[in-house]
């Protein structure tokens, strides 16, 4: 008979968390943590390094769970750190007066964009004002006039020269609108009529021709003279307006030129705003006319339009950013990443200038930080493809999509593109950062910064108090009730059972911070003034219950005996297995009645599954590691002649994991041993060629699984469940399966070996290989080990009854 085999002890199945030894009565006695990414020290170095790191390339990716808080620790750490940094400047879009489609970028110092826009507003309405005044005055009018009076007497004098000449030649000088007619004249100073003039003799005809000719050339002559005093009229006038133009305009200007003598840009665009004023003076020389209606929807005003130009669209205003910018963008496509160039309605047409330039989170980020979800910006290819080019370049390129597609045909601008400096902080799956580096080239270039964010974190007493502030931070943000004492201690054991792990607590804040918010609810129902334990119990199996439907309707098969599980008796070539189901949200475990059959033949281990294609491939190597295990132990004196197949009974799904190859090896043995397996022990864990059993996942929900379907069919004090020694640090039974095994009625038993858990399944020792090659009598090995020797007999017999003559026997397998 085999020794009683040790098992759990009730302190061994769950980590507890002792309220009384918490140092504080309530979370709301409890300062913020100093630091803001709890238990993230490899991702914190990695954030502090990629921030200070400016050069191009070393942006962000951080990785790690979803529910890790990602995002919000991403936010927080960055917008703390980056109030250190220095604020970006402000970036303008101006009118370019030479290249009218091409909007002219401005970069001035924070805060001087809002500044300037105002200024342009009042500079170009006071020289409205001051030009047309200037324009009306006397003074002008007065120097206007003298100008246009030398000008007449000039040209007064001009006509009344050659008028004389014409008279002393006989002829008559008409000065008229269309211009100067030379007449011949009678000797009382009369034009001469046609009568007359046919009257004459050739001779005097000839000679009337002859003078007419020349006065023809004198009038040439002075025409000409007059022209050029035209010419030199309008230059005096220009040169007069140009003079007086300048001095108001320079005037005007020179304020704001001493204002922005420190941003080279603004000094630039002055300067090109002045001549462009010089130029067309004419328009400020107008009077303001009564605003009229526009005839059209958005149609641009007369008025408007001529001063549209010198308005200046502040495209980012930091004014009052403090530090850097963070920007977290949540749908980043194309037109909210790079800006939009908008459009009007005028007169049945769309109209576009620089005015109608908007920004985009690049632009509000330059200079700073932007954060996006990677996931997000990878379902907008022209957004990914586009941000990789705007890196690469170090700009900022606003284009039309609807231009770059063909959609619109109409012309539009091109502004000029930003100098781009920005960081990119990309959060996603670790898995998608494998994918993006092995398959995208430019991104293992752009994104050398790996910050990888853990999802557990050791438990000490630090610890457990910086996990206390992080929820008294919580509650105060959000505004929940605070937690007492014994709902942190219940919250710190729900993180335990998280990362099922007794020694460790979990980073999945998001989850943590849900239910703390769903335990305020109940609280909330009963009136209570701080979150107790028993809230915090109540919003753990109100969410399972929100969940558990599934669960629920294959322990009622169980229980209904529809789905096949014993839980007393012993029986041949059948075990008890444990395995875990997922459906979403949810996990829970499920017993499985597995069973095994041995044969004579040559064939091996078959599972079943396998041959019907209903496992993966971690389940197959699981399968051929028996075979390993079996040649291991009783091949050392003899070839392996078998045919064994082995099976999960009511299995109508996939099977996957090798975390049954130790139960599978347990029923594979008991019937080749023919010794039958108690009914009431379930087992989890896989197994080496060298039967060592390793750890598995799930075992808390596998052993509880069992518990359930037990205690429906009745506990009897010999039913338990056989796990991997090494995951005892990982229980966090529930109190009923604690109190049944404080009690005796169920067990928990660790084993390392094949060999410690056969006496726990068969009350037999499984016995240790002698000197000689043989088992000890009465062993459990000892009968596996003529149970093999017995097929291989009669495999060996039926090969040489079937032997032909001349024919070698078969070589053994």
């Amino acid at each position: 008979m085999a020794k009683p085999f040790q098992e759990l002890g009730v302190d061994q199945l769950r980590a507890y968390v002792d309220a009384t030894s918490l140092p504080f009565e309530n979370t709301a006695s409890l300062e913020s943590p100093k630091e803001r990414i709890l238990g993230q020290e490899r991702a914190s170095d990695a954030i502090r390094f990629g921030m200070g790191m400016k050069d191009g390339g070393y942006h962000l990716f951080i990785a790690g769970p979803s529910k890790a808080g990602l995002t919000y620790t991403a936010r927080t750490y960055i917008e703390e750190q980056a109030k250190k940094e220095a604020t970006p400047p402000d970036w303008c879009y101006v009118h370019h007066f030479k290249e009218p489609d091409k909007p002219k970028s401005l970069k001035l110092s924070a805060g001087r964009g809002r500044e300037l826009k105002k200024d342009m507003q009042e500079l170009v309405s006071a020289l409205q004002a001051k030009i047309a005044e200037v324009f009306d005055s006397d003074e002008y009018s007065a120097k206007e006039g003298e100008v246009q009076k030398e000008f007449e007497r000039f040209r007064r004098e001009v006509i009344e020269d050659l008028s004389q000449r014409a008279r002393e030649e006989g002829f008559i000088l008409q000065v008229s609108q269309a211009g100067m007619v030379i007449i011949p004249a009678s000797k009382e100073g009369l034009p001469l009529s046609q009568e007359k003039l046919a009257e004459l003799s050739e001779e005097d005809r000839n000679r009337l021709r002859e003078k007419s000719d020349e006065l023809q050339e004198k009038m040439k002559e002075g025409v000409k003279k007059i022209r050029e005093a035209e010419s030199e009229l309008k230059q005096k006038h220009k040169k007069l307006e140009s003079g007086i133009a300048t001095s108001v305009v320079s005037q005007a200007m020179e304020p704001y030129v001493d204002k922005y003598k420190e941003e080279p840009d603004v000094v630039d665009y002055f300067k090109m705003v002045q001549e462009d004023l010089l130029e067309n003076i004419g328009d400020f020389r107008k009077k303001e006319e009564a605003q009229q209606v526009p005839s059209q929807p958005f149609q641009v005003p007369h008025k408007e339009a001529l001063f549209r130009k010198y308005a200046v669209n502040v495209l980012i205003d930091n004014s009052e950013t403090v530090g850097a910018p963070v920007v977290f963008e949540s749908n980043p496509i194309y037109p909210n990443l790079f800006g939009t160039i908008e459009r009007q309605a005028w007169f049945g047409a769309l109209f576009t200038d620089f005015t109608m330039v908007k920004p985009g989170v690049l632009h509000k980020a330059n200079g700073g930080y932007l954060i996006m979800k990677a996931l997000d910006l990878l379902k907008y290819w022209l957004s990914w493809e586009a941000l990789k080019r705007a890196l690469r370049d170090q700009e900022i390129r606003i284009e039309d999509l609807g231009e770059l597609y063909g959609l619109f045909t109409t012309r539009t601008i091109r502004p000029e593109p930003i100098p781009l400096n920005i960081k990119i902080v990309l959060t996603g799956d670790p898995y998608l950062f494998e994918l993006l580096h092995f398959y995208d080239d430019r991104f293992q270039k752009l994104f050398k910064v790996k910050a990888h964010m853990d999802d557990r974190m050791e438990r000490r007493e630090e610890t457990i108090l910086q996990c206390a502030q992080m929820i008294g931070h919580l509650c105060r943000e959000r505004s929940l009730r605070h937690l007492d004492r014994t709902g942190v201690a219940r919250v710190l054991e729900y993180s335990m059972e998280r990362t099922e792990d007794q020694e460790k607590l979990t980073l999945e804040l998001g989850d943590v911070s849900d239910l703390v918010k769903e335990a305020n609810y109940y609280a909330g129902l009963d009136w209570a003034e701080f979150v107790r334990r028993d809230h915090i119990e109540k919003a753990i199996q109100k969410r399972i219950f929100r969940s558990n439907l599934f669960e629920e309707r294959i322990r009622e098969l169980a229980e209904k005996d529809i789905f096949w599980i014993e839980t007393d008796g012993a029986k041949v070539g059948q075990i008890n297995g444990l395995s875990v189901l997922m459906t979403g949200d949810y996990e829970f475990g499920k017993p499985n009645r597995i069973t095994a059959t041995v044969s004579v033949g040559r064939e091996g281990v078959v599972a079943i599954e396998r041959e019907s294609k209903m496992s993966g491939n971690i389940h197959t190597k699981g399968v051929m590691i028996l075979t390993g295990f079996l040649k291991e132990r009783f091949a050392h004196n003899k070839p392996l002649s078998l045919s064994a197949t082995f099976c999960f009974e009511q299995s109508y799904g996939m099977v996957e994991g090798d975390s049954a190859s130790s139960t599978e090896l347990f029923a594979l043995l008991s019937a080749l041993a023919k010794v039958p397996i108690y009914q009431g022990v379930a087992v989890t864990g896989s197994v080496s060629q060298k039967g060592e059993i390793q750890p598995v996942g799930g075992v808390t929900r596998k052993v509880e699984a069992f518990f359930d379907i037990c205690k429906h069919k009745g506990l009897n004090g010999r039913q338990g469940v056989i796990i991997p020694s090494k995951n005892v640090r990982n229980l966090m039974l529930k109190e009923e399966v604690i109190e049944s095994v404080r009690e005796g009625r169920f067990h928990v038993w660790p084993i390392s070996s094949i060999e410690e858990g056969i006496p726990v399944l068969t009350g037999m020792e499984a016995g240790v290989l002698q000197p000689d090659g043989t088992y000890p009598e009465g062993t459990f090995f000892r009968k596996v080990d003529e149970r093999l020797v017995e097929l291989g007999e009669i495999v060996r017999k039926f090969a040489k009854e079937g032997e032909e003559p001349g024919k070698e026997e078969p070589s053994e397998v």
